[in-house]
């Protein structure tokens, strides 16, 4: 099969402040797009499926660990301050600190649910997403006959796509990591680089099922993640947080992959050319 790429498209489509709206857009208009098309909604029922079993075991195991873990650290926290004003600063805090905590458990279970679930649910989105590019521009690119050696060809590509994206984030997070050095100004860009990072990661995740039907490489899709800026940045901030409200997510990840395949249509498509 010939590998496709995306030619640059004659004018900016997600540019500009109306892009940032635009993004938002995205996942009112694939629910409205379930909505108009029952039979697409064979294609959701199974990720749902997966997300709910999945998604009982992991939230089950992570809040009885975390909890422990806030726990423990609340405790070494208190210790450490000893008995002084710090000490009563940080009891006073204590709430606060735990909440901050409680959160970012729940957005790790989330992206870790969002992971799997993808992994596990890939067939059901291939086929979601060619049925509504289908529907939206009238083709898709035809699926490679199923084979034993396709099978094995596809899970590998998928494995390097996790792995790269694994290397993305240990790089990424290592420089944010670095910022944390300068106080005050730092830890700002640190934090704010850090869900810029996972928008990215988003991006690439709800925009694969169309990108990997064209066999696209790693830093093409990463590549046209950038180039479909603002647009995406607002689409995968969404996204973000819709995956990461609990139980919500076993219903909204299905639906942001499908609001992912509908962005592709409207903000990257056309021009697939042949490439050698």
């Amino acid at each position: 099969m010939s590998q496709l790429r995306l030619a640059p498209p004659l004018q900016p489509r997600g540019g500009g402040i109306a892009g940032l709206f635009l993004g938002l857009t995205y996942p009112l208009r694939a629910l409205r797009m379930l909505q108009a098309h029952p039979p697409l909604r064979v294609y959701v029922v199974g990720p749902v499926i997966i997300n709910v079993l999945l998604g009982a075991g992991l939230y089950a195991g992570g809040l009885w660990w975390g909890r422990r873990a806030i726990a423990a650290a609340m405790t070494r926290l208190l210790n450490w301050a000893g008995p002084n004003w710090l000490d009563a600063g940080i009891q006073l805090l204590a709430p606060v600190i735990q909440g901050v905590l409680f959160v970012l458990l729940f957005l790790a279970l989330g992206l870790v649910l969002l992971q799997f679930g993808s992994l596990l649910g890939s067939p059901f989105y291939g086929q979601l997403s060619e049925k509504l590019e289908t529907l939206r521009v009238g083709q898709a690119p035809p699926a490679e006959p199923l084979s034993v050696g396709g099978i094995v060809r596809d899970l590998w590509r998928a494995v390097l796509f996790e792995v790269k994206k694994l290397v993305l984030l240990a790089i990424g997070g290592a420089m944010l990591l670095a910022c944390n050095v300068v106080p005050g100004i730092g830890t700002l860009a640190a934090s704010i680089g850090g869900i810029a990072l996972a928008v990215v990661l988003l991006c690439l995740d709800m925009l694969d099922s169309p990108l990997e039907r064209r066999r696209l490489k790693f830093r093409q899709k990463l590549s046209i993640v950038f180039r479909s800026f603002p647009a995406s940045a607002s689409f995968g901030l969404l996204c973000f947080g819709l995956v990461s409200i609990p139980l919500m997510n076993l219903l909204t990840i299905p639906l942001c992959v499908t609001a992912g395949t509908l962005f592709f249509c409207d903000r990257i498509l056309p021009l697939p050319t042949d490439q050698a």
